[in-house]
């Protein structure tokens, strides 16, 4: 497995501009949240808590998996992503309990997209996840580490990751003037 700086410096390559990473902080989490409405929707459940009105479910079961991950990654910034990841799936499951369900899961998921890729016409970069599907998750652990960073929290990690980032940028720069 990659290390956090390598999947967050990979990931910030290509996103350096503010603006980009901005659409993303906006964009991201609409996607997460739809994606999390759909999941819901799928007839799986390990276990009701009808005093909560939720349950433990395929979007719950995915969440915790991912959760795994990114605590392996990074704990501080796997205990930031828990505190964003409850409310999510609460009213993901919630919403996913309407009648309008799929319209509202797929028209959140676009608009989420609209945002990303007008960040990536800021950015004049294609998206992460082109290269590598895994950058898909890394996404929202990029965007929790920004959050960090803003607030003065893991300096080292973003002076780092920075510095691996505009190498990897020029790197691929490079690459592309070599081939046109």
């Amino acid at each position: 497995m990659k290390s956090a700086e390598e999947q967050l410096s990979t990931y910030k390559s290509v996103h350096l501009n503010r603006k980009n990473v901005n659409t993303h902080f906006v964009g991201v989490p609409l996607i997460i949240w739809s994606a999390f409405v759909m999941l819901n929707t799928i007839p799986f459940s390990l276990l009701r808590f009808d005093y909560l009105n939720f349950e433990i479910n395929t979007a719950t079961v995915l969440s915790i998996g991912i959760l795994i991950y990114y605590f392996a990654l990074h704990v501080r910034l796997a205990i930031g992503l828990t505190l964003f990841i409850f409310p999510v799936l609460y009213s993901s499951y919630l919403v996913s309990q309407s009648g309008s369900v799929w319209l509202i899961a797929i028209g959140v998921f676009a608009i989420g997209w609209i945002f990303q890729l007008i960040g990536h016409q800021y950015e004049q970069a294609k998206p992460a996840f082109i290269d590598d599907l895994n950058q898909l998750l890394i996404g929202p652990f990029f965007l929790m580490a920004e959050v960090y960073f803003l607030l003065g929290f893991e300096k080292d990690l973003n002076e780092l990751i920075t510095t691996m980032a505009v190498e990897k940028r020029r790197a691929l720069e490079d690459e592309r003037c070599k081939s046109h």
